[in-house]
């Protein structure tokens, strides 16, 4: 990611931050509309979820600057979620439900440039994973 990418999903982010609670639900009705095969995974009540996924977006959006500070994480994040049954498609909506709620959230802030940066970010970050939890001999089946 250029420093410019870098700086319009840190600085959209921050415009979501007073809206968290509000965002996480919307992504979540979204993913659960787009891949309703997904929903058992989430076991927990789903405002504690939001939280956690909004931490933890706040932690990977604060770290863009310095990737290899966040990336052990998100190794380690994507194998756990083998557990709870994600496989690599599921990264695909997901990262759609980010995009879309992003979009809601944010309205005209979220223009072009912000979302080409976000989506470099999030295929950046998910492609880390989905490598991490699905090596590539497990590609070859």
């Amino acid at each position: 990611m250029t420093p410019d990418q870098i700086q319009l999903v840190q600085s959209s982010f921050a415009k979501v931050k007073p809206i968290a609670d509000d965002a996480a639900s919307l992504f979540y009705g979204r993913l659960f509309e787009i891949a309703p095969e997904v929903k058992p995974f989430f076991k927990t009540d789903l405002r504690d979820q939001g939280r956690k996924l909004m931490a933890t977006l706040g932690v990977v959006v604060n770290g863009l600057s310095d990737p290899e500070t966040i990336l052990p994480a998100a190794r380690n994040l994507a194998v756990r979620h083998i557990d709870y049954g994600v496989r690599r498609e599921h990264y695909a909506p997901v990262g759609a439900a980010l995009l879309w709620t992003l979009e809601k959230g944010l309205g005209e802030a979220f223009d072009p440039e912000t979302k080409s940066a976000w989506e470099e970010a999030y295929a950046t970050i998910a492609g880390v994973m989905i490598e991490a939890a699905y090596p590539k001999l497990e590609a070859a089946e």
